[in-house]
């Protein structure tokens, strides 16, 4: 297992050892004491899997304590744009985001831990995406930054973005409370 650090600190890029033969192939996406060798010491609580379609849209979310997420992301099948971007108040990085490619076949993950907003586009006809949690889901913390915020200006690599109704009433970047502050 090989770690990469991204442009936001604390963003970690994961690419497991895939080993292959005939049959197909076989990796690790999550081991306790390898991540943790990395800093990742979170505790995971909830798994989730989404199914998606070409050019869709999920993101910008994240919650706020007191129920702040940590996500481990992959994708099963397809390919996605992933992207993260820092809410962290006085970070360098505020306001910037990175992405990168997730897909069956570079088998990458992706650490995002709380203080960053997260989405994805489906560039594949479809999508399972997978990830853990580092917190429960709560509705009542869960916020929605717009997927198209003129800041930030993602490049989602779709044309026709296909963007829930919540997901199309987030807010901007420069509207979002102080939640996390950058230490």
């Amino acid at each position: 297992m090989k770690v990469v650090e991204s442009a936001l600190n604390g963003i970690l890029v994961i690419e497991p050892s895939v080993f292959t033969d005939i049959r197909g192939y076989f990796f690790e996406c999550f081991q306790a004491k390898k991540l943790a060798s990395f800093g990742i010491t979170a505790e995971f609580t909830q798994d989730n899997i989404s199914k998606s379609v070409k050019n869709t849209v999920r993101g910008l979310h994240y919650q706020v304590p007191p129920s702040p997420q940590g996500k481990l992301c992959q994708v099963v099948f397809g390919e996605v744009v992933d992207v993260v971007v820092d809410i962290r108040h006085g970070s360098p990085t505020f306001g910037k985001y990175f992405s990168t490619h997730l897909s069956e076949e570079n088998h990458r993950l992706i650490w995002i831990p709380p203080g960053f907003a997260h989405g994805f586009s489906v560039i594949s006809e479809t999508v399972l995406f997978h990830y853990k949690c580092t917190g429960y889901y709560n509705k009542e913390d869960e916020r929605v930054i717009r997927f198209d915020d003129p800041v930030i200006n993602v490049n989602w690599e779709v044309t026709e973005p296909i963007v829930s109704p919540k997901d199309l009433d987030g807010i901007n970047l420069k509207e979002i409370e102080k939640d996390f502050i950058f230490k």
